[in-house]
């Protein structure tokens, strides 16, 4: 069994296509239905704003499954702690033994989390989308926009956060550290009016998207809904867009934005069966899409074995 840590993992797992192609094969597979998944094991701990996930899942014909267990405490920025920690579990899919334990910090899943959202793009966003916004300034506001680098030719970001503080700080961040042109915006409508992509990375409880804030042919990635508790999209929004996509059905009417329109009658699709059929949904550049991203337990196990394999020089 090998131990890894944050920093060897981080030194070879990066946010590039290669990374890219792992996880959109898991995806790829939970839409042909190859996957065994079950429900995440969500606990709330409501006194420090915590909250812990356990999620797994098997991919048929691949060596190995993981099980994740990540905690979100989401005070933590006030003692200067990072809002995200936990590890990975990596199991033999033969024996069941322990191959590995990735104590990542929670890095593996913020870097899932970010190519999720890029996938999610890929296959649903225009392809001349040349601009972002984020609601949000947080790690995954960084980490969204980097990874939808990888699928379109993003050159313009705005911002927009409840804590305006947090937004320059991005912003002169992002301009550091991307090269990118950063606007921070007073509302979010007024950062959506310049968008093509718009991407919402909070744990906010309450919307923070209005249909009235987006402009026609804007493609919408959720990120923050993966609790009962959150809610980051107005109603309205899911039952008014052309085309609503989610990672997985059962997760989003549980967890995510689908669970606070429970009367939604329109079809939703899954970005693994898109991926699976080589489908694109998108016949006009007027059309508003959206996708919800509740996180799943295949991303984890796709991201694990990709690590591994890198770890390990295969």
């Amino acid at each position: 069994m090998h131990i890894y840590k944050r920093k060897q993992i981080a030194e070879r797992v990066k946010l590039d296509a290669t990374a890219l192609e792992a996880v959109e094969a898991g995806f790829a597979a939970l839409g042909r239905g190859e996957v065994e998944m079950p429900p995440i094991l969500s606990m709330n701990i409501a006194e420090s704003n915590g909250e812990v996930d356990v999620k797994t899942a098997h991919i048929r014909g691949w060596p190995r499954f993981a099980i994740k267990i990540s905690p979100g405490f989401f005070d933590n920025p006030k003692l200067g702690l990072p809002s995200l920690n936990g590890l990975m579990l990596l199991f033999s899919a033969k024996t069941g033994l322990v191959e590995a334990v990735l104590f990542d910090e929670g890095y593996l899943t913020d870097i899932r989390t970010a190519l999720a959202g890029a996938i999610a793009a890929k296959h649903l966003a225009r392809a001349d989308a040349h601009s972002v916004a984020v609601i949000g300034a947080g790690l995954q506001a960084e980490l969204q926009v980097a990874a939808l680098r990888l699928v379109r030719d993003i050159h313009e970001v705005h911002v927009y956060a409840r804590d305006h503080t947090k937004a320059e700080a991005y912003a002169t961040h992002m301009r550091a550290h991307h090269g990118l042109p950063v606007t921070v915006h007073t509302s979010a409508a007024s950062a959506c009016a310049e968008a093509d992509i718009v991407v919402t990375t909070t744990p906010a409880r309450e919307p923070v998207l209005r249909w009235s804030d987006l402009p026609r042919g804007i493609h919408v990635t959720a990120m923050g809904s993966d609790n009962p508790h959150k809610n980051e999209l107005d109603p309205t929004i899911l039952a008014s867009a052309d085309l609503v996509v989610v990672d997985r059905l059962s997760q989003s009417q549980a967890l995510g934005e689908l669970r606070h329109v429970p009367a939604l009658q329109r079809e939703v699709f899954e970005l693994g069966s898109l991926i699976a059929a080589g489908r694109s949904l998108r016949s006009s550049a007027e059309q508003i899409s959206v996708c919800d991203l509740t996180g799943t337990g295949v991303q984890d196990t796709a991201i694990a074995n990709y690590a591994a394999r890198l770890l390990e020089g295969v």
